[in-house]
């Protein structure tokens, strides 16, 4: 069993060693490269003031989350939804440097987010994949064909749901298409196309003899000169 969380988050800045910190965390869970329904979202009260072109951009306010917890009544639950799952995040340094600064500050003792979970980025798979072009959520959302006409904010379980759309199409989409049948997809699920591994070995080449080649254009002869 594989199993991924794609996860984003929203802060007060850029940068959290200019005392920035994270007001949104929102995660969905994959197993095996479905989706389960299952969700991690919280939004945090950030101890600070937020300036109103960063609410402009994912649209919340102060007043929004001066009631909400702090990260240090959340840190636990977070890191218990992510503990041994492959962490994924577009642009991920940036989400992570964020966490791992919230979870220093929170205790030292906590450790970082790379001993919780293997840490993916998005971005830099979309870049190797699309080299020279925009890798940006809203360009890949319309690469790869994904309704992204929900999103007039940054908001992040919303984004998270969207990249994870995204990473799969990005990645290989559908492990199986369905023709008809049951839809079960078992091994016995003659209904089910199975892809083939990229790095199968080549198919090898069988030539065809003289004497078969010979054979063969006398036979294409023969149907030349026969009248239909």
């Amino acid at each position: 069993m594989t199993r991924q969380i794609i996860m984003d988050t929203e802060t007060t800045g850029i940068d959290p060693s200019q005392g920035h910190r994270i007001v949104e965390i929102g995660c969905v869970e994959m197993i095996d490269r479905k989706l389960t329904g299952k969700t991690y979202h919280v939004y945090i009260n950030p101890e600070r003031h937020m300036d109103d072109e960063v609410i402009q951009i994912h649209g919340i306010t102060n007043e929004f989350v001066k009631d909400k917890p702090l990260f240090a009544a959340v840190a636990n639950d977070f890191l218990e939804f992510i503990k041994g799952a492959e962490l994924i995040a577009h642009n991920a340094p940036f989400d992570v440097n964020f966490l791992n600064h919230e979870l220093k500050w929170l205790d030292s003792a906590l450790g970082q987010l790379e001993d919780y979970s293997k840490i993916t980025d998005s971005l830099a798979l979309a870049r190797k994949k699309h080299p020279g072009q925009k890798n940006n959520l809203d360009a890949l959302c319309k690469r790869y064909f994904i309704d992204n006409s929900a999103r007039t904010f940054h908001g992040a379980l919303l984004d998270s749901e969207i990249l994870a759309e995204v990473y799969l199409a990005m990645t290989g989409g559908q492990t199986s298409l369905l023709l008809g049948g049951s839809g079960e997809g078992g091994e016995d699920d003659a209904s089910v196309i199975r892809r083939l591994s990229s790095d199968r070995p080549a198919l090898k080449v069988i030539k065809p003899t003289d004497e078969e080649l010979k054979f063969h254009h006398e036979k294409l002869e023969k149907i030349g000169q026969q009248d239909w």
